[in-house]
């Protein structure tokens, strides 16, 4: 039995594997394609598709429009969820129903909803906020919330964060102290996740810019969907460019992210 387990891991793997890789490599293959159509492999390879939508200044554009979207959001969501969560669980614990319902209503409420609904309101009130970044971000906020808070909640459940501050506050440690110097460093597992899941969630979000912000703030998916109407190698291109931003990107909020909890680590360990 044991035997078969083992062997069945790695398939496991594997199967997972191929099934997240086979598709980009296939899109990867079409970008790069002069025709693949009448037969079962590309009758070419060019890398024309991608100098086209590279070298057009709608591309840079678009990438740094995104970039400061998904990391304003990430970073807004981060001041905001990680002290509200661990003051809730530490101070009004009963709450936390609520704050699950509050969590869970982004995933209820369509993304064209939401915008309308943000439209509708902001119309009316006397700011300069509508078809301007910020109600961008804020609706991402929205819509991407639960993706900060849940794994923020499951790592403040995996310590015993209680104890942690009762121990700090007999040092004398105040309470922005506590958080940024003995939980922040205990739950950064959470506070990684929740950032990888964040930013891949806004920099691919394409309902709630297009409706709000539109051509005025043009993000990298709207640049994306422009291509596909008329071509879809070029599309493809930029698709794969998208993952790959994403990729390098994620890697390099675990990498800054790890390097600080050492650091964190090795000041509290003196």
């Amino acid at each position: 039995m044991k035997k078969n387990r083992e062997l069945w891991r790695p398939i496991v793997i594997i199967l997972f594997l191929l099934f997240m890789i086979i598709p980009v490599l296939a899109t990867f293959v079409f970008s790069i394609s002069t025709r693949w159509d009448h037969t079962l492999w590309p009758e070419g390879y060019t890398l024309d598709w991608w100098k086209e939508v590279t070298s057009r200044a709608q591309f840079l554009l678009t990438l740094k429009n995104s970039f400061i979207a998904s990391f304003a959001t990430m970073l807004c969501l981060l001041v905001l969820v990680t002290p509200t969560t661990y003051w809730m669980r530490l101070k009004v614990p009963q709450g936390k129903p609520f704050v699950e319902i509050i969590a869970s209503f982004s995933f209820g409420v369509p993304g064209v909803v939401l915008a309308l609904g943000l439209i509708r309101f902001y119309s009316k009130v006397p700011l300069p906020i509508i078809n301007h970044p910020a109600i961008l971000i804020a609706a991402c906020m929205v819509l991407s919330m639960p993706f900060m808070y849940r794994p923020l909640i499951n790592s403040l459940d995996a310590i015993d964060f209680r104890s942690l501050t009762e121990a700090a506050q007999s040092l004398g440690a105040s309470g922005w102290t506590i958080l940024v110097k003995v939980i922040m460093p205990n739950i950064l597992p959470g506070i990684i996740n929740g950032c990888l899941l964040v930013f891949s969630t806004v920099f691919s979000e394409f309902t709630l810019t297009n409706l709000l912000v539109g051509t005025r703030f043009k993000t990298f998916p709207i640049y994306l969907v422009e291509f596909t109407r008329f071509d879809g190698r070029q599309a493809s291109a930029l698709a794969v460019i998208s993952f790959i931003v994403a990729w390098i990107t994620s890697l390099l909020i675990i990498w800054v992210s790890s390097k600080g909890g050492r650091e964190s680590a090795h000041v509290t360990a003196r």
